[in-house]
């Protein structure tokens, strides 16, 4: 059954206006087993299948079946802060690349001066082509789902906690038959991987505020919805791309 919950951006942002939140933290790992790629499914450095599957959205968008990283639909993949295109060992503000080691000093993707790099403000809300890790892993024509083509997906699927070939995630059925598997990848910080095989956070492109950026959340809990988070964290990544 679909959560009937309706996360507009003027409801998140009201309720996200005290700042941005950290991604829920329960106990480590889950019961796949394997490294970060979860079940014993490749990860990075794996040829990208790079196949899309049409969900008969309104916009036309068309949606990876696997994770950036990763090359079966419940791979988990690889993790990325928000901006950056490659993954790394350590999640925070001193290794993140657009900041200079605080999230008051921010060198690109801010809208106030107080947090930007000597007085800093580009005021730029979706990360440029340069700076997504779909556009960067699997090329031109891929890219980072919006908040908005995140919603989209919401929308106009229903979605149910499964499990694929032994990996727990999210599936999202659509109107026309076909569906979409977002597995439980959990996250990474600091030197942790957290909640893998438990709960799933993916990077959208879009800046949030201050110091965040939108993500898509997946949880047995509560189901699927938008939040915010601190960019530093490593989330993973579902690309999207236009309908030819």
């Amino acid at each position: 059954m679909k959560n009937n919950r309706l996360f507009t951006l003027l409801a998140l942002m009201m309720f996200f206006a005290a700042g941005c939140t950290k991604p829920v933290e329960p106990n480590n790992g889950g019961d796949n087993n394997g490294g970060d790629n979860g079940g014993g499914n490749n990860g990075g450095g794996t040829t990208p299948v790079m196949e899309s599957v049409d969900l008969g959205l309104p916009s036309g968008t068309l949606w990876a079946t696997c994770n950036v990283g990763a090359d079966t639909p419940e791979g988990y993949g690889d993790y990325f802060a928000w901006g950056e295109t490659t993954p790394k060992d350590t999640y925070n503000w001193i290794t993140y690349l657009h900041c200079n080691g605080s999230f008051n000093q921010l060198t690109k993707y801010c809208n106030n001066s107080n947090l930007g790099y000597n007085g800093f403000v580009d005021n730029l809300t979706t990360l440029e082509p340069i700076d997504d890790a779909a556009t960067a892993n699997w090329g031109s024509g891929w890219r980072m789902p919006t908040q908005m083509e995140w919603q989209e997906l919401y929308d106009n699927t229903n979605g149910t906690w499964h499990t694929r070939n032994g990996v727990k995630g999210w599936l999202l059925t659509a109107t026309n038959g076909n569906s979409l598997f977002l597995p439980a990848a959990g996250c990474r910080w600091g030197d942790q991987h957290l909640s893998n095989g438990s709960y799933g956070e993916y990077w959208s492109s879009s800046f949030f505020d201050l110091h965040c950026a939108w993500y898509f959340s997946i949880d047995p809990a509560t189901g699927s919805y938008l939040g915010n988070s601190d960019r530093f964290c490593g989330f993973s990544v579902r690309a999207v791309r236009s309908a030819k």
